[in-house]
């Protein structure tokens, strides 16, 4: 059973962080799928993908794109894992028990991105935390600090 991951953003936007996750993922040697919740932000999330950083190239790819196998990470609204990923992330307030009860479930890790700012996605990452704990899944929730990085604020089960 994969650790889950609550990431609350605080100061930088999904897409603002997002790749700088998938990045370390990938430096792990990790195929990542990130789940949004309609084409249209996957649209923009490839689109921010090619052009992030100028210095850098993050492979990712679509369904369309074929092969998503060979993809290292993977872009869907599907709760497929057609990448076998170590790692999946969710944004949108895509629904993660669905994805981790079957097929879909990562070998290592899931997140939850969520803004922070946004009353609704706070509520929903609320509720799947919830969810999620009382399915019995291993839960860590970091909080983006003032500079932007990660401040573990909470853990369950409690060590």
């Amino acid at each position: 059973m994969p650790e889950i991951a609550f990431y609350h953003l605080t100061r930088f936007t999904v897409s603002q962080t997002l790749p700088a996750l998938l990045e370390r993922s990938r430096a792990r040697g990790w195929r990542a799928i990130v789940q949004a919740t309609s084409d249209a932000s996957l649209a923009k999330l490839d689109q921010d993908l090619w052009s992030y950083r100028p210095e850098s190239f993050l492979p990712h790819g679509v369904k369309a794109d074929g092969a998503p196998e060979t993809q290292p990470v993977y872009l869907t609204c599907e709760i497929d894992n057609p990448n076998d990923a170590d790692v999946r992330f969710f944004i949108e307030g895509a629904r993660l028990a669905p994805a981790l009860a079957g097929p879909g479930a990562p070998r290592q890790r899931a997140a939850l991105l969520f803004d922070g700012r946004d009353e609704a996605e706070l509520a929903d990452a609320r509720a799947q935390w919830k969810e999620l704990r009382d399915l019995g899944y291993s839960l860590v929730y970091h909080q983006q600090s003032e500079g932007g990085g990660w401040e573990e604020k909470a853990r369950e089960p409690k060590l």
